[in-house]
């Protein structure tokens, strides 16, 4: 019981804290470990190696935000059966989510395999670093299963509030990764394809050890062999909630690799620059995204409940406290850029082209929290499709328009004018964002009824 937290009764605050705080630590981990990477091409190869790695993080990052968000509809369903009291409905759902996990993780490392030199080539990567960020993704897709598996298990445990055993998975898995990066890198000389390996390796190794802990689990939470299916309405449910995220998150790194293509066109320097700046905006982004998990959590359990005043407290706190740390992350990270970057490039034009980046979006963080969060609980809602169109439209769109029209203009085709679009589109959707949420809560709490009767 010390890994689960009462999402139904108690401070909500505290609960909101001691559930994202893990989390966070988590994110912080796996970016500390990917840095890592970064840090090992960036010092012990050369610029084109570490532009080969940068060029495809967005579209690498986009791999686990899929089933992240699946693994997010996982989370929501569980949470509303756990606050209704559906313990046989909690176990359904998590047999069904792995083999949701197994199958949807085998088909998309086949997919990638076959299309990734026609998706790099869409990317336009130059042709000096494409073969190397080929060689690197190559690695990479083998450990697409082993994602999709540690993000549904890790969904599964978000629901009754345990965020500190994936911490811990995932600290296991880092220290081995960076070892690995150590051995493969520096002693064997593998290059890109020494960090890639190194990558699938510790995926493997942090899906056995979250596997063996459901295995391990007790009543409802216990995962066993046999009872793994695909159930079609449980299925249906997870995906009617993860689904439209899915496509938000794949529309929405879409726009980002537009933008990452025109980065592209700017040269190695600059892609190396934002390669480096990307990884040190990801702290403040997961620390945010931590505190969303939360609140998604307990608005999903709350609202299975029936409790709508908890509902709105859990939404509101839990606005506040993504604010708060974009604002004291995002912060701190402006300050201190040029020393951070240095850390990862010793090329002085990179990192002026990073300190770029970092100020533009680390500055207004806090917008692009405001716009996750609301949409988040929403999902909590059982509203899943609504959120993802406004982000869609508000977010991706914006991008997109300003890209194909006034950046093609010599005056603003920079990288400074290339980067604006991103706080414009936060504090866009944001705003309509808060509109939603509030005729959604009063829709839902009109009509209400207990969710789980439906199964």
């Amino acid at each position: 019981m010390s890994n689960s937290i009462d999402m139904l009764n108690g401070s909500i605050f505290k609960g909101l804290v001691r559930f994202s705080l893990p989390l966070a630590l988590s994110g912080a981990l796996q970016i500390l470990f990917n840095a890592a990477d970064i840090v090992v091409i960036g010092r012990f190869a050369s610029n084109n190696s570490l532009a080969a790695v940068g060029a495809v993080a967005v579209l690498w990052g986009l791999f686990g935000h899929i089933f992240m968000s699946l693994g997010g509809g996982a989370t929501v369903v569980a949470g509303k059966f756990i606050g209704a009291g559906k313990k046989s409905a909690v176990s359904d759902v998590l047999h069904v989510s792995t083999a949701l996990a197994l199958v949807l993780g085998a088909a998309l490392s086949v997919f990638a395999w076959i299309f990734m030199p026609q998706i790099l080539n869409a990317m336009q990567i130059p042709q000096e670093v494409f073969d190397l960020s080929l060689k690197y993704t190559r690695c990479l897709i083998p450990s697409v299963p082993a994602i999709a598996v540690y993000n549904f298990s890790a969904g599964i445990l978000r629901a009754k509030g345990d965020t500190k055993r994936p911490l811990y998975f995932l600290l296991a898995a880092g220290v081995v990764n960076v070892i690995l990066n150590l051995i493969f890198v520096l002693a064997i000389r593998m290059d890109v394809a020494g960090v890639g390996l190194a990558t699938t390796l510790t995926q493997y190794l942090a899906a056995f050890l979250i596997i063996r802990c459901l295995v391990r689990e007790e009543s409802e939470f216990r995962l066993e062999v046999k009872k793994i299916r695909l159930d079609i309405p449980v299925a249906a449910a997870i995906l009617r909630i993860g689904v439209p995220n899915v496509i938000q998150n794949l529309l929405f790194t879409i726009s980002n690799l537009v933008i990452q293509t025109a980065i592209n066109s700017f040269g190695a320097v600059v892609m190396a620059g934002n390669a480096a700046a990307s990884n040190l905006e990801n702290f403040t982004w997961t620390a945010m995204i931590s505190v969303e998990q939360a609140a998604l959590a307990f608005v999903s359990q709350n609202y299975g409940a029936g409790n709508f005043k908890r509902v709105k407290q859990s939404a509101l706190q839990g606005l506040g406290l993504i604010c708060a740390t974009g604002a004291f992350l995002g912060g701190l990270t402006v300050l201190f850029a040029r020393p951070l970057l240095e850390l990862f490039v010793s090329n002085q034009d990179s990192v002026a082209e990073g300190v770029i980046r970092l100020r533009i979006l680390c500055g207004p963080y806090i917008l692009c929290g405001i716009m996750s969060s609301l949409a988040a609980d929403m999902r909590g809602l059982g509203h899943s499709t609504e959120p993802s169109i406004v982000v869609l439209l508000g977010a991706c769109g914006s991008r997109l328009a300003w890209i194909f029209t006034a950046f093609q203009t010599p005056r603003f085709h920079s990288t400074l004018w290339l980067l604006i679009t991103y706080p414009a589109s936060w504090l866009i959707t944001g705003i309509v964002l808060a509109f939603c949420f509030a005729r959604v809560f009063r829709q839902e709490k009109a009509r209400f009824e207990p969710w789980a009767k439906e199964f």
